[in-house]
């Protein structure tokens, strides 16, 4: 991957972030990152992120796994392997519905667990990038990616200030 570069403002407190981030969206700047101490609630509004898609991944699979565990469970029950216990129907699905939810909602949950590793790319034993010093004790920051040509660092730099960035820094390389 290429080297990237970034700019990264710190704050000292969530309002003015939030004043901030509202002040680079309306100036047509797209926010990479915001890191902060604590969830700030209503930010993603402000951000401008869309919802995740992670849900239907839990669907998708966990209706996937319900169906699989049906189809198994009768094939062996009737087709493959069956028994006459009691007199019941070879294919009772009563029986059925355990095997079924616990299995639904097992893979459902693994699999957003490993969609949501995969999409962050927070695999197991990877190091930490923060922005700043201090984003996990009492600092906040807002991260601008510089994408192309046209991104224009001084405005940028300028609107930061003015909405009370206690630092603005240019930085490259991965975040």
């Amino acid at each position: 991957m290429s080297n990237q570069s970034y700019m990264v403002a710190t704050f000292r407190d969530a309002n003015t972030l939030i004043k901030a981030v509202k002040s680079v969206r309306a100036k047509q700047f797209r926010v990479y990152d915001i890191y902060s101490p604590y969830p700030i609630h209503g930010m993603d509004e402000v951000m401008g992120v869309r919802r995740t898609r992670l849900p239907w991944v839990t669907l998708i699979v966990g209706v996937s796994a319900g169906l699989s565990a049906v189809l198994l469970q009768f094939y062996t029950s009737v087709a493959d392997w069956n028994l006459n216990v009691g007199g019941k129907p070879d294919n009772s699905a009563l029986a059925f519905v355990p095997i079924t939810f616990e299995l639904t909602i097992l893979l459902g949950g693994l699999s957003t667990i490993f969609a949501l590793l995969l999409r962050t790319r927070m695999f197991p034993g990877k190091k930490e990038r923060l922005p700043a010093e201090g984003v996990t004790d009492d600092t906040f920051a807002l991260v601008l990616r510089k994408r192309d040509a046209s991104f224009n660092a001084a405005q940028a730099r300028q609107v930061l200030e003015q909405n009370g960035a206690e630092s603005v820094q240019e930085k490259e390389g991965e975040l």
